[in-house]
């Protein structure tokens, strides 16, 4: 979700309550868009980072500090001439822009009593960071936005700061009786004007006409009013309007309240939306609540990094594997059509033995004779060249038989390395799925490089392994294992799995080996359950909403000699059908 009225108004409360009356501290300039305050209060110290970065604005409070450079930017400067130690006074947000206050009193030269302003603009490209006396003069910028750059306002040292009204928006909060800003309160028939003057989605009549809505709450206002956001606002019934206006005022209440309830949405291990009020048209995903919205910020941002570099990491690897994939299944496609055609081997080892039996009866020239097959008690007819004689012809299907027979022989040996081929890619693929960490690509890339398909490069050697299996521990105090690719699928089963260990794995799927470590003790079916939980959710099969699991003891997996990465054997074992929800069990950190 992009940063929006209702995400600005909880990180205000969240800074009211932690700063309001704390001095600053120290003031640094890690980038040439971003400060870091640190700021003491009530015994504690804070640090508030703002940044106006055009593709990633962010405000929220962190315990990460950040390099400053050597020498520091002239913005920095002047804060720190006029703002160090300077006390805040308040922290507001007006309306529900995407706007911050941080008012300041500090000293002067003089040591007189000062007032300023520090206004952090949260507007994605046309982010800012603007210093502003107690007349809203601008002092300077972050950012200096001339009238070349702009012709609505310029944000220059000396000009009037002033928020820019660049769209006919209005201020949702006053729908709520709570909210007074000197303007009249809005009512329900504004609210039913403004949606009927929008030709367009529900939603977007929502976001357009009011500050401060994204286009996720307003679709969270639609699901929760029960109307299809694509519908268009000029065609709402008036019970519908009088649902979407009802559900407005209360969320909006919860704002003016400060009632905010910040989490996080995971879809699968992936952060795909945060927000500070509940998400319900995401019930079927998993919600992560927080205490802080500066902690959603932190840890979505920090996530979703992750993700984009560990997927820019990837790609290649991916793609070699894909390749290779696709490749090994037009080849087994191709080798599964060819053994169907062997099937008409044994015809023609009959063809030739009934005219070898049959044969004298031929008359020279002849295009077909029929026969009584003597293996079915049937009369069938039988093609012949008449150029050729019986003995010929008999030898001519003979030759065919042969030719079949060898290339059974064959398909039926490399069908199965192919097949198994296809597995093994499949289950680097799944393996890639779940890589969370650029360690973990390490070692996919040598299980790659040994199947053959990166050559290493010259004078290299084998890549140091830090990558650990995953490390769950299950409600009933039982250590649980989960591999990450196949040589830590191996290392688990073979190496640190004892023999009376049970040992879990998504039937007939590609998918990571679970080992739950049961210390000589018996294992709850609450274990069993989340050990299968584990892993259906760490295989191929993982969107189903049952996954078969096999599940034996340890001492019952074989590995046949010469197999690849990963692959096993076993031959008696238990199953269940589970769901992969893994969202109750406690992951560890080591």
């Amino acid at each position: 979700m992009a940063f929006d009225g209702i995400t600005i108004a909880n990180i205000t409360a969240e800074l009211r309550e932690a700063l309001s009356g704390g001095r600053i501290y120290k003031i640094a300039q890690p980038e040439s868009d971003e400060l870091l305050l640190t700021i003491k209060n009530n015994g504690s110290s804070y640090r508030l980072l703002l940044s106006a970065d055009a593709s990633l604005p962010l405000v929220y409070l962190t315990q990460a500090n950040k390099q400053s450079p050597m020498t520091a930017p002239g913005f920095c400067m002047l804060l720190r001439k006029h703002l160090q130690n300077a006390r805040i006074l308040t922290v507001t947000q007006p309306g529900l822009e995407r706007i911050i206050h941080l008012e300041l009193e500090h000293l002067n030269e003089l040591g007189d009593l000062c007032r300023k302003k520090l206004i952090v603009e949260v507007m994605g490209k046309h982010s800012n960071i603007i210093f502003c006396d107690e007349t809203d003069k601008i002092i300077d910028s972050i950012k200096h936005i001339s009238g070349m750059v702009s012709s609505i306002r310029e944000v220059l040292p000396g000009r009037e700061y002033f928020i820019p009204q660049t769209q006919d928006k209005y201020n949702p909060l006053r729908f709520c009786e709570q909210y007074t800003d000197n303007l009249l309160s809005l009512t329900y028939e504004d609210f039913r004007e403004h949606m009927r003057a929008k030709p367009m989605a529900s939603y977007k009549a929502l976001y357009s006409s009011y500050t401060g809505l994204s286009p996720i709450m307003a679709q969270e206002l639609c699901y929760r009013a029960g109307i299809d956001a694509d519908l268009p606002a000029n065609v709402l019934e008036d019970d519908m309007l009088h649902k979407l206006h009802d559900i407005l005022t209360k969320i909006m209440h919860q704002v003016v309240t400060g009632d905010f309830a910040p989490s996080i949405i995971y879809d699968d291990r992936e952060p795909i939306e945060f927000s500070s009020l509940p998400l319900t048209l995401y019930a079927d995903k998993i919600r992560k609540p927080f205490d802080s919205i500066s902690s959603v910020l932190e840890q979505y941002y920090a996530e979703r990094s992750i993700v984009t570099r560990i997927r820019q990491k990837s790609v290649d690897l991916r793609k070699i594997v894909q390749t290779a994939l696709e490749r090994n299944v037009k080849k087994y496609d191709l080798q599964r059509k060819q053994m169907l055609d062997t099937e008409k081997k044994d015809k023609y080892k009959i063809y030739g033995e009934l005219i070898h039996t049959y044969g004298y009866h031929i008359a020279p020239g002849s295009k077909s004779m029929d026969a009584l097959n003597y293996y079915t008690n049937e009369t069938i007819t039988i093609p012949l060249d008449p150029t050729l004689t019986p003995q010929e012809n008999a030898q001519k299907y003979f030759d065919r038989y042969g030719k079949l027979k060898r290339t059974y022989e064959a398909l039926s040996e490399l069908t199965v390395q192919v097949k198994e081929e296809i597995e093994h890619l499949e289950s680097i693929l799944a393996s890639l799925d779940i890589a969370m960490q650029e360690e973990d690509l390490v070692q996919i890339k040598e299980e790659l490089i040994e199947s053959g398909y990166i050559r290493r490069k010259g004078g290299s050697k084998k890549a140091k392994v830090t990558s650990r299996p995953f490390h769950y521990l299950s409600s009933d105090g039982f250590h649980m294992y989960v591999g990450k690719n196949n040589f830590q699928n191996d290392e688990l089963t073979f190496k640190f799995a004892t023999g009376n260990d049970w040992w879990f794995h998504a039937k007939k799927k590609a998918g990571s080996h679970v080992i739950v470590k049961t210390e000589g003790k018996e294992l709850p079916d609450r274990t069993f359950e989340e050990a299968a939980r584990l892993a259906a959710y760490y295989s191929k099969g993982r969107d189903q909403a049952k996954v078969e699991i096999d599940y034996i003891q340890k001492k019952h997996v074989k590995k046949p000699a010469g197999a690849k990465p990963g692959f096993v054997v076993y031959y008696t074992n238990y199953s269940m059908a589970i769901d992969s929800d893994i969202s109750s069990i406690e992951q560890l950190t080591n």
